[in-house]
C-alpha cells in the first residue's frame, strides 16, 4: 500500500466548492479544507506509486480552479 498527501492550492474563495469533487476520486482517503499556504490536504492510499502520481496530475490537477498541487509520499510504514 502506497500512501500520500497531495497538497492543493485553488482559486480564490473556490476551496469548498472543490473540496467534494477532490474526496469523491477512488484512491482518495480523506480530504479537508485548510489554512496556511495550502487550501486543501487529501490523503491518498493506492496500490501503486503511479497510481498516486495519476490521481495528482490526470485527476486533482484537472479539476477547474486547481492552481497547484504538491505530492508528498509517506516513506515510515
Amino acid at each position: 500500500m502506497v500512501r500520500a498527501f497531495i497538497f492543493v492550492k485553488t482559486g480564490a474563495g473556490e476551496s469548498e466548492e472543490l473540496l467534494r469533487p477532490i474526496g469523491e476520486f477512488e484512491d482518495v482517503v480523506e480530504a479537508h479544507i485548510v489554512a496556511g499556504e495550502w487550501d486543501v490536504i487529501a490523503e491518498v492510499e493506492t496500490d501503486e506509486v503511479y497510481e498516486v502520481m495519476k490521481a495528482s496530475s490526470s485527476g486533482i490537477q484537472a479539476l477547474d480552479g486547481v492552481t497547484d498541487t504538491k505530492t508528498y509520499i509517506v516513506i515510515d510504514e
